[in-house]
């Protein structure tokens, strides 16, 4: 009875367009007052997942990131992009790519990477002849690599709910992201040769020099927040503080476009940005605490295990369903529902932890490119004024979705970084 009122009810919430984490959490409480469990319940399981040291980084994160945007540091990254790829086929798309790599050693944040590269590069695109389509796709599609190459807000969250290290997810994200990255380069090189996309005139060596020398602080941010994870030196949630430090110095000292009339906008930014994960995860606990009380969990274990005791098949039907759901739900939300669940199967086949995590963060990221309810797809969408079903995502989404493959067949892909550090 249970399983029936919290699955029913979720649904028809969604579908009458309530968000998602709110229908988490009604659809959870009403299944643990049917079940005859206290309420108090409620709020132990709400509080007791946002209490995390771990946790403490997303905020940080997303406020360095927010602090980057404003302060010049992303400006300073699509310069040195452009004069070393902006001659390539597809010009300015390949800029967008590389600068998503660029950005997402900062900030670690996919929607920060799509807003703020997507208002310079997506009207600059049109302009340059790109079809709209084209250029919201590359957009969304090269944003998702910032919950890919770490830092990674996606990575901590997945870490906070696994108790997997952060700094392990951290390693194991950097080839699979670089990969990613270079995939979405190729399809941009082969759509603009055929398709006949302008590229920029050819940069000489002598004039990449300033740009490259204007860039060095922003592009030492990585090198500092990721250096002193992997030596040891900080956790990752000192590492958000490190982060938020440097890029106000930057901002303030630096580059100087940083005022102290904008911490203000910056501070409600931030807090805006930070609500909703929190949100999500502190409603995904009563969902998920739901599910496992009706036995739910248990079931779709049952299941799994029925139809296969091959664990590259069992992967493949993870991605799967978390493609499917994708298409109708957030993918933090299913994030914190289903695995928590696959976790024990996890470890029964004999799968690599970190090779898994890459492959459920990878896969639930290209939910956020997929029509209807893509995050990044509504921001690049919405940038160019037209229909997420018009956006061009779908060769990104096969370059990804085969990366994703190959991971699963050679999960050396994701362990190799980690095993050095071992």
């Amino acid at each position: 009875m249970e399983l029936a009122v919290l699955l029913a009810s979720f649904v028809v919430l969604l579908l009458t367009g309530t968000s998602v984490a709110a229908a988490m959490l009604v659809s959870g409480v009403l299944s643990l007052f049917v079940g005859g469990l206290p309420i108090t319940i409620v709020a132990e399981r709400m509080l007791g997942s946002v209490n995390s040291y771990t946790l403490l980084a997303v905020p940080f994160f997303i406020f360095a990131a927010v602090i980057m945007n404003r302060g010049g540091l992303t400006d300073r990254l699509l310069g040195v992009a452009k004069v070393f790829v902006g001659h390539l086929p597809g010009g300015t798309a390949q800029v967008d790519v590389l600068a998503s790599i660029f950005f997402a050693g900062m900030s670690g944040s996919a929607t920060a990477d799509a807003a703020s590269q997507g208002r310079i590069l997506i009207p600059h695109m049109e302009r340059q002849g790109y079809d709209k389509g084209f250029a919201a796709g590359v957009n969304s599609a090269s944003a998702t690599i910032g919950a890919i190459i770490p830092p990674s807000i996606t990575m901590v969250i997945y870490g906070s709910v696994t108790n997997i290290s952060v700094g392990a997810l951290f390693l194991a994200g950097i080839v699979p992201g670089l990969i990613v990255g270079i995939g979405m380069m190729l399809v941009v090189w082969f759509l603009a040769v055929r398709r006949g996309y302008p590229r920029d005139d050819y940069t000489p060596w002598t004039k990449r020099i300033w740009p490259v020398v204007s860039a060095i602080p922003a592009l030492l941010a990585p090198v500092l927040i990721l250096g002193g994870i992997f030596s040891g030196a900080t956790t990752p949630t000192e590492a958000g503080v490190i982060a938020c430090a440097y890029a106000l110095f930057l901002g303030f000292v630096v580059y100087r476009e940083l005022k102290p009339k904008d911490m203000l906008p910056i501070l409600a930014e931030t807090v805006e940005a930070t609500a909703v994960p929190v949100f999500m995860i502190a409603a995904g606990s009563v969902f998920g605490f739901a599910l496992t009380t009706s036995g739910f969990g248990f079931l779709l274990q049952d299941w799994l295990r029925a139809v296969t005791d091959d664990p590259l098949v069992f992967m493949v039907i993870v991605i799967g369903l978390f493609l499917v759901i994708g298409l109708f739900v957030e993918g933090t939300a299913a994030m914190l529902i289903f695995v928590p669940i696959f976790m024990p199967l996890v470890a029964g086949f004999g799968i690599d932890q970190l090779q898994f995590a890459m492959i459920v963060i990878i896969t639930i990221m290209v939910g956020t490119i997929t029509p209807p309810v893509g995050l990044q797809l509504f921001i690049a969408a919405d940038i160019a004024k037209i229909s997420v079903f018009k956006v061009d995502i779908w060769p990104f989404v096969a370059i990804t979705m085969g990366i994703t493959i190959l991971m699963v067949i050679f999960p050396q892909i994701v362990t190799f970084l980690p095993g050095l550090m071992r």
